[in-house]
């Protein structure tokens, strides 16, 4: 079973530093990062609107908390966002190379 990951960065610089270690350290296959986008969001107690990158981890269900724990070690916020999405289905033999591409837990 397969997942995306979506998670918010500072930044695209913080994006891409950690797509490159999510991917170098084979816990996810692919990485895609979406350079700009708008955030409006409650934090503590105020309303926010702040400039952030996205990043589309593309990686195995069972490397889930690993790449949780990494991300967090990694990530300039307190509480970054990073939630896990199911892929229900997809072409089978970009699936194949996504399984070939991330270590087994």
């Amino acid at each position: 079973m397969f997942t995306l990951i979506y998670i918010t960065a500072s930044s695209v610089d913080e994006a891409a530093s950690i797509g490159r270690k999510l991917v170098e350290e084979r816990l996810a296959a692919c990485v895609n990062i979406i350079p700009s986008i708008r955030s409006i969001y409650h934090w503590e107690g105020s309303m926010e609107e702040d400039e952030e990158s996205a990043l589309i981890v593309k990686t195995s269900h069972e490397l889930t908390p690993q790449i949780i724990k990494r991300v967090r070690e990694l990530h300039s916020y307190d509480n970054p966002c990073i939630i896990s999405i199911p892929i229900t289905g997809g072409s089978r033999d970009y699936l194949e190379w996504l399984d070939d591409e991330v270590k087994r837990p």
